[in-house]
Formats: C-alpha cells, sequence, structure tokens
C-alpha cells in the first residue's frame, strides 16, 4: 500500500512556518534540479526534503515563496511551464494552474517570469530567509534580485535588510514528527524489517553481497517503496569493518559475518536498519561473543529511552557498556573510567550511537541548544546503533578476533511515556 500526505497537511506546515518569521519578512525554499548521470541521462529525481516538506511538490526547478501577512496571497511557487511536446518525453508537468488547484498554492507562475515576478515579491520586505550557502547558483541568483532592488532605491524600491537562515526555523519544525509522518516512517520501517528477512533467507556461503542487495531492493519495491533512503550497505566479513562500505561485490564466505545496512523511503521518509548475521546461520565462538555484547548494549540504550533523557545521554552508555564488556573479553586490558577517558574504546567503536532520522536519513535538528546536549521530547525519532569492528589488520587483539565487524541498528520513536521501536519486526536475537 502506497502512503502519501494529504495537501492539508503540506498547508498547514507553511502556515506553521509563517507564523514563526517576524513580520515583512520572505521566506525562498527552492527545489532540486535534475543531475546529469552521464550524457543524455539523469538520476533519478529525488526532491529537496524541506521543499517537499512544504508543497508536496515533486517536479524539479521550482521555487516557493512564503510571505506572511501578504494581502494577495501568501504561498507562492514558480514552476516550469505545460509543455505539452516536451511532456511526451519527460512527464507530466502541474503548471502554475495545476500549483494552484492541485497543491493549494495562492499563486502560481512559470520560471519564466522569475526574474520579473520575485524582484517585486521582495520589494518593501525587512528580512529574507533561505538555505543560503548550499547552492553557489541560488545564492548568485538571490545577489542578483536584491542588487536590481538596491540599484533601484531612487525608485522608491527597498532589498530586505536582513538576511535570515531559514534552516534555523525549518529544522526544528522537522525535527519532530506528527500522527502522519509517524505512520508514514512506520509503514518504510515495515517494508525494510521485512526486506531483511528476505535477505536472511537467500544469504548462504557462495551468495554475491550484491544478490543480497538485490533481494532488500527487489523487495521493498514491490512494497511501493521504489527507491532506499541511501545506498545499501552489505558487507561480508571484514568488509563488515568499512563502516560506509558500498562496493557490496564480495563473494559471502563460510563461516563470516554479513552486515547489512539498508532501508527503503517512502514518500520520502526514510527507515534505517542494520542487521549482522552469519553467512552459515551459525556464530563462531567468538563471533557470538561479540554479538552478544552489541545486541545487550543495544537494548540497554533503547530502554534509556524517554522524554527529559539529554541526547548524549545514550551514547555515553554505550561506551561505558561497549568498553565494560570489551574488558571482559579481553580485548581492553585497565580500568573502565581511565580508557574510556583515554578513548581506548574508539578502535572498536568509532561512530556515534545514532542520529535523527525523517526526510533524511541523517535528519535535521539542533543536537544541542545553548551548547547544552537536547534532553529527547515526544515525537523525535533517532537511530540507535551500537557497534564493534574488529579489524583485520589489527595487531593490539588476538588474531581470532580479527576481522569480525558486527553492528545492530534500530529506528526508535520518542513517545509521551518512553519510546516506541519502529523496526520491531526486523529479528535480531541471537539464537545459535
Amino acid at each position: 500500500m502506497l502512503m502519501t500526505l494529504d495537501q492539508s497537511v503540506f498547508a498547514r506546515r507553511r502556515a506553521q512556518l509563517m507564523s514563526k518569521m517576524p513580520d515583512g519578512s520572505v521566506a525562498l525554499i527552492a527545489a532540486n534540479r535534475l543531475v546529469t548521470r552521464n550524457r543524455d541521462a539523469e538520476y533519478a529525481f529525488r526532491q529537496d526534503s524541506s521543499f517537499y516538506y512544504l508543497t508536496g511538490f515533486n517536479e524539479p526547478d521550482a521555487l516557493l515563496v512564503l510571505l506572511p501577512g501578504r494581502d494577495q496571497g501568501r504561498s507562492i511557487l514558480f514552476c516550469q511551464p505545460r509543455d505539452p511536446a516536451m511532456e511526451i518525453w519527460t512527464g507530466f508537468r502541474a503548471g502554475p494552474e495545476g500549483c494552484v488547484s492541485q497543491y493549494g498554492m495562492d499563486q502560481a507562475f512559470t520560471l519564466c517570469d522569475i526574474d520579473k515576478q520575485l524582484p517585486d515579491l521582495l520589494d518593501g520586505t525587512q528580512a529574507l530567509y533561505y538555505a543560503w550557502g548550499q547552492s553557489a547558483e541560488f545564492d548568485a541568483k538571490v545577489m542578483n534580485w536584491l542588487k536590481g532592488l538596491r540599484e533601484a532605491s531612487r525608485q522608491g524600491r527597498h532589498a530586505p535588510s536582513q538576511l535570515g537562515l531559514i534552516d534555523d526555523l525549518l529544522h526544528e519544525m522537522r525535527l519532530f514528527k506528527d500522527d502522519a509522518e509517524i505512520a508514514l516512517m512506520q509503514r518504510a520501517a515495515d517494508i525494510s524489517a521485512h526486506a531483511h528477512i528476505r535477505a536472511m533467507q537467500v544469504c548462504r556461503p557462495g551468495v554475491m553481497e550484491y544478490q543480497l542487495e538485490a533481494e532488500i531492493q527487489h523487495y521493498c519495491a514491490m512494497q511501493g517503496a521504489r527507491f532506499q533512503a541511501y545506498t545499501p550497505i552489505v558487507g561480508g566479513g571484514q568488509n563488515a569493518c568499512i563502516l560506509h562500505y558500498i562496493e557490496n561485490s564480495a563473494e559471502l564466505k563460510d563461516g563470516d559475518l554479513v552486515l547489512i545496512d539498508a532501508g527503503c523511503e517512502l514518500d520520502c521518509y526514510a527507515s534505517d536498519i542494520t542487521r549482522t548475521f552469519p553467512v552459515n546461520g551459525r556464530f563462531s565462538p567468538e563471533q557470538k561473543a561479540l554479538y552478544g555484547l552489541v545486541l545487550d548494549v543495544q537494548k540497554q540504550c533503547i530502554e534509556a529511552i524517554k522524554p527529559g533523557t539529554p541526547w548524549n545521554a545514550i551514547h555515553d552508555l554505550s561506551v561505558r557498556l561497549l568498553t565494560e564488556g570489551l574488558l571482559e573479553l579481553g580485548l581492553l586490558k585497565g580500568e573502565v573510567d581511565q580508557l574510556i577517558e583515554a578513548g581506548a574504546y574508539k578502535p572498536f567503536y568509532m561512530h556515534r550511537i545514532g542520529h535523527w532520522l525523517g526526510m533524511d536519513v541523517h535528519d535535521v535538528g539542533a543536537y544541542k541548544q545553548k551548547g547544552d546536549w537536547r534532553p529527547l521530547e515526544e515525537g523525535m525519532v533517532m537511530t540507535v546503533e551500537p557497534g564493534l569492528y574488529i579489524a583485520a589488520d589489527n595487531q593490539d587483539v588476538d588474531p581470532r578476533w580479527r576481522g569480525i565487524g558486527i553492528r545492530i541498528e534500530d529506528d526508535v520513536l520518542v513517545t509521551a511515556t518512553g519510546h516506541h521501536v519502529l523496526t520491531l519486526q526486523c529479528p535480531k536475537k541471537s539464537m545459535k
């Protein structure tokens, strides 16, 4: 079942954003552009997350203008014009009329009119908000519009005198998920969980990493999630010790583990799951010991998630528990607090416990407020993904531990009373 958000959701978001903007301000939010893959072929289009968050509009080369308090229309969209000849090749375009009738815009114009219309919309405003510094090409366009207004000051034209970063307002909104967003993320998590199960079912010695990747992508697409939220990681044996390994080209070997980090995207909302399991279905003693440690740490970190818990407290807990476990297994020697202070765990655990999750797999939202780690709040979604990676060339450990990489990752929603694991349907219990 393909899920999409109602247009009323996007209208409500635009209204909420404008309510946070000061009087006399204007915001510009640009869509993504098509990116050439090679010669006459483009990469599959993926809309800019913030633009889609406010519009639900999935065409490239568009611009949303928000003008709070404006009588003639507060939500204005510049888009590509209707072009029946071009649409034979590239598909239907909404055009300005469709932007108003289908997407709830107050006004819409073609991109052909943008250099004429936009200076008029900016004229007389006091503050301009946009994602400056993100695109040099768009920055140049904005500066050109402002320059034209300043040069026309003798004709009574007035350019905005303040420049603000729209991210400061918009990213905080995106950090907190409403019921409709949570439903989408739950569906994406369910699809991805069963895709991982499918990969587990077909895995055996001799299968190629890319074949497991294909099983995951095929299952997700058949469920309506055509695109992955990121390039899947399928790492067998020591490849699992490469955190962002995406070659996925090796043969899976008897006696090795395979680490799969993959999650689909549904209506621009991401899921993110990692599972690690034996290629032949049986752990070696060393694999089982490390896996059991990572699994226990992950469970305890998830249990600690609730409103009011500082973000970094979850990571600090993972560091302490993993360090204690490495000591118990003999992979570290010393005293826990001193080892943590010295960062002795970092050759084995070099990333953080997780990240925000939403329309981007590493989603937007500040992790600190006024210099302090922010407390978790209802509606936030984060990943919990402890891992241990014993590099094949690590001469500081016994050879029997080398080349083992393990990560276990779930998507967790902060609720009013604690938490809910969105990816609960994906198995992770060690049975053998």
